[in-house]
């Protein structure tokens, strides 16, 4: 499309109803609402309030009106309730205007208005409003859908304060009307954000808004009256320019090929079908479409390919997800064959059952089928994928599913699926639109484990293991008091030390030793009985994270970093990739040694890590000067190569390729020597996951991070350790290439998180990631493509003075 085009639709061709999704009430209600006293605390319930939308045109009522059903959760109230209205678009008049009202039952006999507004649904350039809207309430008044309106929900741009006007903007970028330049978008949404929470902390008594969404078109809708004839373009000039001709029947479906496509899947062809057998060219045709990534569309001839042959392939289970794609499930007989042959279906492996639980499977009977794969899992295999079931509770049509039903039965039988479930659920209680969704869930998983009368495995009964999982919670809220009086003392950072140190053995004694064991949130299996004062530090950072050694029930210790005001759930998932990921590569019979240490957000700017003994390699190579001068120093060996061991440079040269192989696939950003760090025993690892699937702050990134110390650990590029390097990155390159359709399934369940890198753009990250893996390669082709890559990544020299800088920068914090 050219920069002079202009696409658009006309509203007298669409026939579809007119809709719109109530999302949530913004503000301070007002005092005579029952509501506001309500929540105030003077009463002993909410208030229970509903919204009534009613269309107008030409200031005349049109239709019934429609209403929400009742919220009574509290401030903020969110409904997050799509409206369909009785009239179509095609209908609608210039003057059209929507009028909504909020309405208050829980005053008494009669029902007491909290506010209402009045919206056009056309612009003044005559086109339809789409997207998000903020609109203001008139207090007590109810909405008035006459013209001209006594209650218009958009404020003039005079009258419209800072935040207002940022929002406004904002919203224009969601509907595309600015451009988006990623690394100053998040520092403007950063600088909004700040400002809103300033002024809400200034205001209290701040205009009362109703927030609605209109529907999205591909293109902007214009007006235009049904029957009108649309202005013919200019005679065609004699010259040889190009001149663009308005077709009316873009877009539209063929009848005759609409029709075609209905006989051939017409259900009475049932009995033809079963005897089909695909030929040659038809059978190259699907096992090229079983192929396919989950994150990829059917084209038409496809999924008619895959109907037609639907019977034969019921043996082949690859093909079962692509099947499922294919139906067209709006018909409802389609449908019900399609929940048939499920049912007789090759059963499919517990990898593809994800994809089921994805957001482009809205039918429950396909849903409950995945869950019952799920069922076959072990506790281990479920654990890998537990945080990504928690976020596919989003896409259940139900608060009460058959999903959360399973987690909360499984977690029954081990205590660390019940640690990690209730705080993965814990987390997503901040989500304003499916709030009520994981509180049922961790309602669920409290009742359940409170009544029953055996343990877990086993052990205590069911209302102290709950008990215990409360202390979790209890004991990272004494950390964040704890964090936050040390960052108030003033001075060097030793001063912050003592003061942690005196707090943990005075005022706060009690932490140095439990009352009663508590479980590790980490590690739930772990026991541990309080916090030793002498050996607990905080590290030399903006935020100071704490740096605790606990006591374990069985005499030992273990160490745990708490974070307060950075949100970890990024480097919780980046970390279960690399556990995952580990295990993928283990069950290959290839140990990279890899680190992946524990990582668990327990709110959306606080968390745990496990502290893992090891020096950045920045202060490796300022105080020893090489690698290879570090690893010397724990393992000599004069025999041996470079005077280390052989087992420790083999477990340097094997972790080096694992992590060269996992931040590339998973395009890990800002890497730099102080994020890169290594063990003792020769292993390296990476921490800080800021930024991930592609995005990095520093200009012209190399696709791995491979510094040129790391190759002269290994005896530089000619060497044979270097080339044992190379060979066990294209082999762990390939063995994850083979299971792609898994970690793509993983992401997509993750695309309705709130995790940063995710939630910008969630089809764009999750397509960027699957280019990594190019499956359009076999593996002797990519073993060439990653050697290249790697070969790239080391002859880049620009790196190097990032690096250079970023020390400057280090120096001076």
């Amino acid at each position: 499309m050219s920069g002079h085009e202009f696409r658009f639709f006309l509203s007298c061709d669409i026939s579809l109803y007119v809709s719109l999704r109530i999302d949530r009430l913004e503000g301070n209600l007002p005092q005579s609402s029952a509501a506001s006293e309500l929540d105030s605390g003077v009463g002993s319930r909410n208030g229970e309030l509903f919204v009534e939308c009613a269309l107008y045109l030409d200031g005349a009522l049109f239709g019934l009106p429609a209403r929400t059903r009742l919220e009574s959760s509290g401030q903020p109230y969110c409904w997050n309730e799509l409206i369909m209205l009785s009239t179509k678009y095609r209908d609608l008049t210039p003057q059209a205007q929507l009028s909504l009202t909020v309405w208050d039952v829980s005053c008494g006999d009669d029902d007491c208005i909290v506010g209402g507004a009045t919206i056009s649904l056309f612009n003044k350039q005559m086109q339809l409003r789409t997207g998000r809207q903020k609109l203001r309430l008139w207090p007590c008044k109810e909405a008035d859908g006459s013209i001209p309106s006594s209650t218009p929900g958009k404020v003039p741009k005079l009258e419209l304060d800072e935040v207002e006007r940022l929002e406004r903007l904002v919203n224009k970028y969601e509907r595309g009307g600015i451009p988006c330049i990623d690394w100053l978008d998040r520092l403007t949404f950063k600088a909004v954000d700040k400002l809103k929470e300033r002024e809400g902390n200034i205001s209290s008594n701040s205009h009362l808004s109703l927030i609605v969404e209109f529907r999205n078109f591909e293109h902007t809708v214009v007006f235009q009256e049904t029957g009108a004839n649309f202005p013919m373009p200019s005679p065609v000039s004699s010259t040889n320019e190009l001149v663009i001709v308005w077709d009316p029947e873009v877009g539209r479906t063929n009848p005759s090929e609409h029709k075609q496509l209905k006989l051939a899947r017409s259900l009475t062809r049932g009995i033809i079908d079963k005897d089909l057998k695909p030929s040659s060219n038809e059978r190259k045709s699907i096992q090229k479409i079983l192929k396919y990534p989950p994150t990829r569309t059917l084209a038409g001839d496809e999924r008619q390919l895959l109907w037609k042959f639907r019977f034969s392939l019921m043996s082949e289970k690859k093909a079962l997800t692509k099947f499922l794609r294919c139906v067209e499930w709006s018909d409802i007989q389609e449908s019900k064959q399609a929940i048939e042959l499920m049912g007789k279906w090759e059963i499919i492996d517990v990898a593809d059952a994800l994809e089921l639980l994805s957001p482009v499977f809205e039918s429950e009977e396909v849903r409950a089928y995945a869950v019952s794969v799920l069922e076959r899992a072990d506790d281990e295999e479920l654990h890998c994928y537990l945080l990504q079931l928690v976020q596919a509770l989003r896409f259940e049509r139900s608060d009460k599913s058959r999903l959360s039903v399973f987690l909360v039965q499984r977690a029954l039988s081990n205590i660390e699926l019940a640690s990690f479930l209730r705080w993965y659920v814990t987390v997503e209680v901040h989500d304003p639109a499916y709030r009520k969704r994981f509180y049922n869930t961790h309602d669920i998983l409290q009742d359940s484990m409170m009544k029953a009368k055996v343990g877990l495995n086993g052990e205590d009964d069911g209302f102290k293991l709950w008990q215990s999982l409360i202390r979790q919670t209890e004991l990272t809220a004494q950390l964040c008091s704890i964090t936050r009086d040390v960052r108030n003392v003033r001075g060097s950072t030793q001063k912050k030390i003592e003061k942690l140190r005196s707090l943990l053995s005075g005022l706060l004694s009690e932490l140095t030793y439990f009352d009663e064991p508590i479980r590790s949130p980490l590690a739930p299996r772990v026991l541990i009985t309080g916090i030793v004062p002498s050996e607990s530090s905080l590290f030399k950072s903006a935020l100071h994270p704490l740096r605790l050694t606990f006591r374990t029930a069985n005499g030992g210790t273990c160490k745990i970093i708490f974070k307060k005001g950075d949100d970890l759930r990024q480097d919780q998932l980046v970390i279960q990739m690399v556990s995952l990921m580990d295990r993928l590569l283990k069950l290959e019979n290839l140990d990279l040694h890899l680190t992946p240490y524990r990582v668990l957000a327990t709110g959306q700017d606080e968390g745990m890590l496990e502290f893992i003994p090891s020096s950045s390699l920045a202060q490796i190579l300022s105080e020893h000067r090489s690698i290879t001068n570090y690893l010397q120093k724990f393992h000599p060996d004069d025999d041996g190569p470079f005077g280390i061991t052989a087992t420790c440079l083999e477990t340097f040269i094997k972790s080096c390729a694992g992590y060269s192989v996992i931040t590339y696939i998973l395009g890990i950003g800002d890497r730099h020597l102080d994020n890169l760090l290594l063990r003792d025993d020769g292993r390296l690892f990476h921490v800080d996951f800021g930024f991930i699937l592609g995005r990095d702050p520093k200009p012209f990134p190399p696709p791995m991070k491979l510094c040129k110390e790391m190759v002269e650990a290994m005896g530089g590029a000619e060497s044979q350790y270097y080339t044992r390097f190379k060979s066990y990155c294209c082999e762990a390159y390939n063995i994850l290439r083979k299971s792609s359709n898994l970690i793509l399934n993983l992401f997509h369940l993750m695309a309705g998180s709130s995790i940063p890198d995710i939630a910008s753009d969630p089809e764009k990250g999750i397509l960027k990631l699957q280019e990594k893996f190019r499956l359009d390669l076999d593996d002797e082709a990519s073993v060439h493509f990653f050697q290249d890559l790697i070969n790239d990544s080391v002859s880049a020299l620009f790196p190097q003075m990032v690096e250079t800088i970023h020390r400057w920068a280090q120096y001076w914090r």
